[in-house]
């Protein structure tokens, strides 16, 4: 539709932005955008020798919240267990590869990174 933002297009480029940043910190990115048949994580990456599972949230202004308001337990589960289909798929495990969870949100194209924003939240039902 003409003069409407592709949202798509748009999540790409602010995950681009991203990693970028994320880059110029001397992260190490392994996968974007990793699915499994449940669950997301939009940037998976190594700093030093921990694992880091990054969400991106984008708004276009603060009227409705910041965009890390987003990240609330449901989603926070969600990237848990993603992380979990990771581990598995790599075939590593919890009890000895450090993991962190990031949050990175982006208003405008001010990003606001928060280290460690959740902890691992164990298992549950989807």
């Amino acid at each position: 539709m003409y003069g409407k933002v592709n949202k798509r297009r748009l999540g790409f480029d602010k995950e681009k932005l991203t990693v970028d940043y994320l880059k110029d910190l001397g992260y190490d990115i392994l996968e974007t955008n990793f699915r499994t048949r449940y669950e997301e994580i939009d940037i998976i990456a190594r700093d030093g020798n921990t694992l880091v599972f990054v969400e991106v949230k984008y708004r276009k202004s603060q009227s409705f919240g910041s965009p890390l308001e987003a990240v609330n337990y449901n989603k926070q589960r969600r990237i848990s267990m993603g992380a979990l289909s990771y581990l598995c798929m790599k075939k590593l495990s919890l009890d000895v590869t450090p993991i962190r969870f990031d949050a990175v949100g982006i208003c405008d194209d001010k990003i606001t990174h928060i280290k460690n924003a959740f902890s691992y939240t164990g298992f549950g039902y989807r």
